[in-house]
């Protein structure tokens, strides 16, 4: 081979589904016999005629061969994503069909009345007539119970590979997994494999995820990516892995605008670092870290805010009581707030959202209120870790100051903990606790850690007062703040005093 030959890539053709080109590095080799594999409902269909309509779109003819459904269903399928396949060649083969036109567009045979090489000599045929670049195989369930006998259905398997081989045509595959387990025999032929799943939850819609088994000869991206089924067909959402995208160095200080909380943090905190507020519920976080979007915003950058935990409606009317008119900036464009509903989406759908956020509408400040709506959003919890990494190094890597809340269970005292232990993930971390003085229940903020710069080691009032969110001088006429156990060691001038700040 020359070093030309060595070097040369494989043709690839798009599917017409952006993510999955995305995990295939930009396509299917051409000319080649693809296996797509799941279970009944995971959107076989829906891919292979996304797969055609591409080709339609790009001048290519398609060809689709229908074994188990009816011309009837596939145009209902097309009309639920408002598709048009007129320019499709169908080709059906149903056992219930009384008439054959041979005049129509679709072509019915009886497989009861003839053998399996009959019926797919006969489908060969109707395809070296249409010559199509790219045909889909739908499905081969009804060959599998056809030749009943495992060689000689993997002998016809092998027979289409041969056939379709030289032909300058890209074949789709479509099993829906009715033969007990995995059909690993089926999976060594084709030239690539791509597993549809759907995971079952006790609340809310499906989890569906899909896997490139195999893809001879090209690279992909490996494991699982999550998919949903909409209007218009699947939405592939690529398993995000950080390393690939450049890191972005310019950083710089954000900043509140809040002087005190700013002198809390060192200055503020720094572009390309997470930072998380835990505390027990009511505390104040949220209002904090929409006060970090509100900031940005004021400055002229961008944010975008993912709220799990109160409707969009909620957190306006609360940030405008407290002095931040979020709606003029939504307005301008500066700020986007996403209402999460964990039971409806999945992780990697949110995922998307968050890169959607930053690559196209150029967020420079993230925050995602709270981490308790999103491990919700997760069919297994072992994987949250490996999840958040991953999307905060690829917030870090491009220069994104990310806002994470995390709600501790119980309001006061030793009792409180965290369902899941983040914190160390956090370049960050801000702690708020509820405290008594004067016989009042206040809130206390704190930093804890901060690996990108020094900070105070003393704990501030925070007070949500009508119109305001203010930060106070450091409490040092207090101790046991952060244990739950308040005591007050100062005089009661004092006492007097911060009982009055509150009461204004």
């Amino acid at each position: 081979m020359t070093d030309a030959q060595k070097t040369k890539l494989p043709e690839k053709i798009q599917t017409g589904i952006e993510g999955l080109d995305d995990i295939l590095f930009g396509g299917l080799p051409s000319n080649h016999l693809y296996l797509i594999t799941g279970d009944p409902g995971t959107g076989k269909t829906t891919l292979a005629m996304q797969f055609l309509l591409e080709g339609v779109r790009r001048g290519e003819k398609g060809f689709y061969v229908t074994l188990s459904e009816s011309k009837h269903e596939l145009e209902e399928v097309a009309r639920s994503h408002t598709w048009d396949i007129d320019p499709l060649s169908i080709l059906e083969m149903t056992p219930l069909v009384e008439e054959l036109i041979p005049e129509a567009q679709y072509t019915v045979f009886h497989p009861a009345d003839v053998e399996l090489v009959d019926t797919v000599d006969s489908i060969l045929r109707k395809i070296d007539e249409v010559a199509p670049s790219r045909l889909v195989f739908d499905s081969l369930s009804e060959l599998r119970m056809m030749a009943r006998d495992p060689l000689r259905y993997r002998r016809q398997i092998l027979g289409l590979k041969r056939h379709f081989a030289g032909r300058n045509c890209t074949v789709l595959l479509l099993d829906d997994r009715t033969a007990d387990g995995d059909d690993l025999q089926l999976q060594s032929i084709a030239h690539g494999v791509i597993m549809l799943q759907s995971l079952e939850r006790d609340f809310g819609i499906k989890r569906r995820r899909l896997e490139v088994r195999k893809l001879r000869g090209v690279k992909f991206r490996e494991g699982y990516h999550h998919y949903s089924i909409q209007t218009g067909g699947l939405a592939v959402y690529p398993r995000l892995i950080a390393s690939e995208h450049k890191p972005n160095l310019d950083a710089k200080v954000i900043s509140s605008g809040i002087d005190e909380l700013d002198l809390l943090l060192g200055g503020g905190i720094d572009s390309g670092t997470s930072t998380l507020l835990m505390g027990p519920a009511g505390c104040g976080k949220s209002a904090v870290a929409i006060r970090y979007a509100f900031s940005a915003a004021e400055r002229g950058e961008n944010a975008a805010i993912f709220s799990f935990d109160e409707t969009t409606a909620t957190l306006l009317k609360r940030s405008c009581g407290l002095g931040m008119d979020l709606q003029s900036h939504i307005d301008a464009g500066r700020i986007v707030i996403k209402q999460v509903d964990p039971a409806e989406m999945s992780a990697g759908a949110f995922v998307a959202e968050v890169r959607d956020a930053v690559e196209q509408k150029l967020a420079r400040v993230i925050v995602i209120d709270s981490l308790n709506g999103f491990i919700n959003a997760m069919p297994g919890e072992q994987f949250l870790m490996l999840q958040l990494h991953e999307l905060l190094s690829y917030l870090n890597q491009l220069g994104v100051a990310t806002i994470l809340t995390l709600a501790q269970s119980g309001f006061v005292g030793p009792q409180m903990s965290n369902r899941v232990d983040v914190s160390y993930l956090a370049d960050t971390v801000l702690l708020f606790r509820y405290f008594e003085a004067a016989g009042q229940v206040k809130q206390a903020i704190s930093v804890l850690k901060k690996r990108s710069g020094s900070h105070e080691r003393t704990i501030r009032e925070l007070r949500l007062s009508a119109g305001a969110l203010e930060v106070g001088t450091p409490l040092t006429e207090f101790e046991g703040i952060l244990t739950g156990n308040t005591r007050f060691i100062g005089n009661s001038t004092d006492l007097e005093f911060l009982g009055t700040t509150a009461k204004n």
